[in-house]
């Protein structure tokens, strides 16, 4: 679960409500400041247990930089609303979320844009990428892998997936505090993101826990249709990453044809933990093919 290092919006920065036919979607969206250049656009889509809230901190730099950035809740996570039944939370209908988001900022123009998915976003992106190349400007994938997830991320998804069948999302967050405080575990110094996180996470649909940990744990391998697409591709991780090992990304990352990137002074939340170097990363990439 990604801790962001604030949650006060950044300048250029307001909250939106992006349309979809299963309803509006919560996002950030940062665009650049008056008189700059006509902007690329990108959308920055989050995993599993997180949301738009975990790239807060790189979107001022990246809208600095000259790009409208937009940041998402996807269906079921945090302040976007979704449907209860698991079934609603396949790879391909949150591609198709995606795709109706990427229609709608583009005023429904062929216009490529750059995507980044990050952890689970990554399949999610891909997905959208497979559908749609031509309308792919640039793909990141940031500590994200091959297929479904392994090890013991593999049993923590499999966990949460099995408490989410008969409790609440705020009964789960109970439960994990306890666990949390018996373990010795710090608390983030900050009390609003303290208090922002217990509000996300009980905010979030239990369907959506057990629909996308579904999905995270049965994703099929599509990393040589997606080189075969002949994308731009970035694979990205932090240097401490241990969702999908580091190795195994790097392995990803020769399937596409490109090297991996480590981030240093981060592990599986670049894009909070060093938000410096994770801008830097993405706009030197977004440049490059634009």
């Amino acid at each position: 679960m990604s801790t962001p290092p604030f949650v006060d919006l950044p300048p250029h920065t307001v909250a939106v409500q992006l349309p979809t036919a299963g309803g509006p979607l919560a996002a950030l969206r940062a665009t650049p400041p008056a008189g700059a250049s006509l902007p690329g656009i990108a959308v920055l889509v989050p995993g599993y247990t997180g949301s738009k809230e975990d790239f807060v901190a790189v979107l001022e730099p990246l809208a600095e930089a000259g790009y409208d950035v937009v940041a998402l809740d996807q269906r079921g996570q945090n302040e976007s609303a979704g449907p209860e039944d698991p079934d609603a939370y396949t790879l391909v209908q949150l591609a198709d979320d995606l795709a109706e988001v990427i229609d709608d900022l583009t005023g429904g123009t062929e216009h490529p844009v750059h995507i980044m998915g990050h952890s689970f976003g990554g399949l999610v992106a891909r997905e959208y990428a497979l559908a749609h190349p031509g309308r792919v400007r640039s793909l990141a994938l940031l500590d994200s892998g091959p297929g479904a997830i392994p090890g013991r991320s593999a049993e923590q998804a499999k966990l949460l997936v099995a408490a989410a069948g008969f409790m609440t999302s705020a009964e789960i967050w109970a439960e994990m505090q306890k666990m949390a405080a018996a373990e010795g575990a710090p608390q983030h110094p900050d009390p609003a993101v303290r208090a922002f996180l217990q509000r996300r996470f009980e905010s979030n649909d239990t369907g959506m826990f057990v629909g996308m940990g579904t999905a995270i744990l049965g994703a099929g391998d599509r990393t040589d249709e997606l080189a075969a697409a002949g994308l731009p591709i970035l694979v990205a991780a932090g240097v401490g990453d241990d969702a999908w090992p580091v190795e195994l990304q790097k392995e990803t990352a020769t399937r596409l044809g490109t090297d991996l990137v480590l981030i240093e002074d981060a592990a599986h939340s670049p894009a909070a933990e060093n938000p410096a170097a994770t801008a830097r990363l993405l706009a030197g990439f977004w440049a490059r093919h634009d």
